[in-house]
């Protein structure tokens, strides 16, 4: 059997992408390198074509998006491995010259996200709410993209659909909008052409306070494969869950070789990294561990009404992996 996996290039999948995690006996893979927002060696929008064009048998895939189709019944199935994972609070920014010095005083601005179902703008929306005490219904929404899955938004939420080549940088430059929350701002703002602050002062605090809190750094991405394929090869999601633990334990030995990352302090920062959260795995696999941060998330889904149906946790993993 041969299996196409398509993934994002982090550090912790290049096991995959130079052959260095072994498959099951009886099985070969295609490690596909597949960028969402921008393309990479074997293409773009890896969300989409696994949603629509059911284009791999399995594939990193945005965890907001996936809820709802679950919620759509779309027979997709998840493992519990989380690829990509974010905080929200790093990732808000206003002009260099902004007023605004906490997320309370966005009420009534408006706000540029990439799409408002994106797994960061799903979490950002709830964090502004739950944690910050920003209701997000009162921000007016500057959406991007077009949304993966259609819905209709919160009666009296206020969402605009930018137009085709809108870059948020110049809109934030020019009072066009008061905040960006996005995983990947434009050139606009990260070459410094725009000039930005983020909007907490010490965004690497508030993280740590937020992780100390809630134990967890918020999952971005899930990994799923198709409902028909796992139930005809039941054993192959703890497979898969193997497989990417051979990933972990290659990629985080690259960390001990001092000049591994083109950062001068690279090994230093990973070091001090685990001193301030206390653990070496930031990405830990399985049900368990991350159950308290799926529930949040299926929270948060819930409240923003993108999705309705009952369903819990274990609802959205593969029955072979739900004692994990």
């Amino acid at each position: 059997m041969d299996l196409t996996i398509a993934l994002e290039r982090y550090d912790r999948h290049f096991p995959f992408f130079d052959g260095s995690v072994k498959a099951p006996a009886g099985t070969t893979y295609r490690a596909l390198q597949v960028g969402q927002s921008y393309g990479l060696k074997d293409g773009i929008d890896r969300h989409g074509n696994m949603l629509h064009k059911k284009a791999y048998d399995i594939a990193e895939f945005s965890m907001s998006t996936y809820l709802m189709a679950i919620d759509r019944k779309v027979p997709l199935v998840g493992i519990p491995v989380f690829p990509r994972r974010l905080f929200s609070s790093g990732l808000m920014f206003v002009r260099h010259d902004s007023a605004v010095t906490h997320p309370r005083e966005l009420k009534g601005k408006r706000v540029a996200i990439r799409a408002f179902q994106t797994t960061l703008s799903l979490l950002a929306k709830g964090d502004l709410k739950f944690e910050y005490e920003m209701p997000w219904e009162d921000i007016h929404w500057l959406v991007e993209e077009e949304e993966k899955i259609a819905f209709t938004p919160k009666a009296g939420v206020k969402v605009e659909r930018l137009p085709a080549g809108a870059d948020a940088g110049y809109m934030l430059r020019d009072g066009l909008c008061d905040a960006v929350i996005q995983p990947h701002p434009p050139h606009s703002i990260m070459s410094g052409e725009v000039k930005v602050r983020r909007l907490f002062a010490d965004p690497d605090a508030e993280e740590a306070r937020y992780f100390k809190k809630y134990g967890y750094w918020p999952i971005m991405h899930i990994v799923v494969m198709w409902r028909d394929l796992a139930d005809k090869h039941p054993w192959l999601p703890a497979a898969l869950m193997e497989m990417w633990g051979q990933a972990k334990t290659i990629s985080r030995d690259y960390y001990s070789d001092p000049n591994w990352s083109q950062l001068a302090f690279g090994r230093r920062y990973y070091e001090r990294e685990i001193e301030r959260f206390g653990t070496d795995d930031l990405f830990p696999m399985g049900l368990a561990v991350n159950r308290g941060n799926i529930e949040q998330f299926i929270k948060y889904s819930r409240d923003q009404e993108l999705i309705k149906g009952a369903f819990g946790v274990d609802d959205l993993f593969h029955e072979s992996v739900r004692g994990t």
